[in-house]
């Protein structure tokens, strides 16, 4: 099977994510200022939420860029990361409604844990079925981003219980660190095919 379809049926997942997010969001029930106030939560929960499926969707695009080939593990491996993807709008909703309470702000960072827990199985699949020496391989090396943001989910998810704007700092952090672009596979790939 050809990636064609892979990237497509995924940029469509992920791109009705992003359209219930944005279809979630309420208009002010005035027409003054101070009524977009009340929204704030809201309003910050979307674009934490649309940073985090744009950078899912980012580094997807450039991975799917060293595969010659699709596998069945890797269809499920990619299917494991959308589902968890796709349950960033409710958790997004859940957390914005309750004003960031103690339970919607964990499971918000339980639903980020786990879809980067599932992104890095993909990317085990990617690499085992090119092999070791594959331009992925070459291109994520130690992978220090991808070994340190499940740390600090787990250590967000823990602060739920003592201050959930901590946990959101901590989301946030994860996020910042995430935005930062990096180019290694553009590189790899504009130097040359895989050897």
């Amino acid at each position: 099977m050809g990636k064609g379809r892979l990237e497509a049926f995924s940029d469509g997942v992920i791109a009705v994510i992003i359209t219930i997010m944005v279809l979630d969001m309420k208009i002010p029930r005035g027409a003054r200022l101070d009524d977009l106030v009340e929204l704030a939560p809201v309003f910050f929960s979307y674009v934490l939420s649309y940073v985090y499926v744009g950078i899912y969707w980012n580094n997807h695009h450039h991975m799917l860029h060293t595969v010659k080939h699709v596998t069945g593990s890797i269809l499920w491996a990619n299917l494991h990361l959308l589902f968890w993807l796709s349950l960033i709008p409710f958790t997004t909703g859940w957390m914005a409604e309750n004003q960031f309470a103690t339970w919607p702000t964990f499971a918000y960072g339980l639903v980020l844990l786990l879809a980067a827990v599932s992104y890095s199985l993909l990317q085990t699949c990617v690499i085992r079925t090119h092999g070791a020496g594959s331009l992925l391989a070459e291109a994520v090396g130690a992978d220090l981003k991808g070994k340190i943001s499940p740390v600090l989910y787990l250590t967000a998810i823990g602060l739920t219980f003592v201050s959930t704007r901590l946990s959101l700092a901590v989301y946030v952090l994860v996020a910042l660190m995430w935005l930062i672009p990096d180019r290694r596979i553009e590189k790899l790939v504009a130097n040359g095919p895989e050897g």
